[in-house]
């Protein structure tokens, strides 16, 4: 986007590194440039929009380069808002051994309508983008207005808007430029232009004006060339286009955040999937050997029922003769308590006995319920009774699962 000589004017650019213009005669602001091409865009801020000033700095070092440029603007009042985003730029002409002349440029804060309806993706000076070789002056018609350059070894050093908008240069603007060439004379920051190019709005069927001699040198009348990148980039960022700028990271974050998320949750779902599918797998597996040996199974419940049918003679424990041993045991020593009958069968023990007294019996009672042993049969024992003889018992220890029935 190139502030041309009655409006605005779009640009493009062609595989062999120039430009081709595409439009030309559009609007005085850019704010009502339709129909914007898609691709990347830049912008050519015009020389209206931006204070000029070159200085010597009395330095080599590019870190100091910054700090002297914002001094020499304060020392003139100008400041650019700080809120307003990136306004100043700095640019080297020339340089020596001992200091390095410098070209500050300071943007004017944009107003509505001065920038574009679509954030540009760079911008630059168009005074910047129009060069000329060696020392020279250049002057051409923008955005209705005249406005000329001072250029030194082939680099911008100055650049002015004037208020002069005749079809020809005249006089006020050749006093402009010998009152430009004058200040920069008395800086230490002298020109003697080599070469005068007017690029009036009809090229070279234009005229010079005042400039055709004023300056000391012939004016050579001229289309004003195609516009060129400059070299190098400008840092130039208007507060808005940065808010844009990080409003629109901003949704490309959020972007990425959805998609990292909806990545995240694809991967679990296949995950989960192939899990499932893997426990799927294993049960159709297991169902299968299960089926080939569903036979095994009933015939192990088989075996172990019988096996259960036999506990009463092949456990140890409820062997006969290893009941009756610790029964013995549990009969209280010096007691009198003695056993007449002892039935020992697949429903239990039974006990049938006698004893002179009653204590004893009970005594028996309780060792048997408490011997480690004969825990296993459940005991339901009968209050002795009395007799002429003394004293009988009769005691039942039965199978659990016979109690149960």
């Amino acid at each position: 986007m190139v502030p041309g000589p009655s409006g605005w004017e779009l640009w493009k650019h062609v595989p062999d590194g120039g430009f081709e213009r595409l439009s030309e005669g559009g609007p005085m602001m850019i704010g009502e440039l339709g129909d914007l091409p898609g691709g990347e865009l830049s912008m050519l801020f015009p020389v209206k929009a931006i204070h000029t000033l070159p200085f010597k700095a009395p330095s080599t070092d590019p870190a100091l380069f910054e700090d002297l440029a914002v001094m020499h603007a304060e020392r003139l009042g100008i400041r650019p808002d700080p809120m307003a985003g990136q306004l100043s730029d700095h640019f080297i002409v020339s340089e020596d051994e001992e200091s390095t002349i410098l070209l500050h440029a300071v943007l004017k804060s944009p107003g509505d309508g001065e920038l574009p309806l679509r954030t540009p993706k760079e911008f630059d000076l168009s005074a910047r983008a129009f060069q000329a070789e060696g020392d020279a002056v250049t002057a051409w018609k923008e955005l209705g207005r005249w406005v000329f350059a001072i250029h030194s070894g082939g680099k911008l050093l100055y650049a002015q808007a004037t208020s002069y908008d005749g079809a020809v240069p005249d006089d006020a603007l050749l006093r402009e430029i010998h009152l430009a060439l004058g200040q920069l004379a008395i800086q230490g920051l002298k020109v003697t232009p080599a070469h005068v190019h007017v690029w009036p709005p009809e090229g070279e069927l234009g005229e010079a004006g005042s400039l055709a001699e004023g300056l000391g040198v012939s004016a050579v009348v001229e289309r004003r060339p195609d516009p060129m990148i400059p070299s190098p980039e400008s840092r130039l960022l208007p507060a808005d286009v940065r808010a844009a700028r990080r409003e629109k990271k901003r949704k490309n974050q959020i972007i990425a955040g959805v998609a990292a998320a909806a990545l995240l949750y694809l991967a679990f779902i296949i995950w989960a999937s192939f899990g499932l599918w893997q426990d799927m797998k294993e049960r159709d597996r297991l169902a299968s050997e299960a089926g080939n040996v569903g036979h095994i199974a009933a015939e192990y419940q088989t075996q172990i029922a019988k096996w259960d049918e036999l506990e009463p003679v092949v456990e140890a424990a409820q062997g006969p003769l290893e009941i009756m041993l610790n029964v013995a045991n549990a009969i209280p020593k010096n007691g009198g308590v003695r056993l007449t009958i002892a039935d020992i069968g697949p429903d239990g023990v039974k006990l049938t006995g006698a004893a002179p007294q009653s204590a004893p019996v009970n005594s028996f009672s309780l060792a048997l319920k408490r011997t480690p042993d004969l825990s296993w049969l459940e005991w339901e024992n009968e209050a002795p009774k009395k007799t002429a003889k003394g004293w009988e018992f009769r005691f039942t220890g039965a199978l659990p699962r016979q109690a149960a029935q």
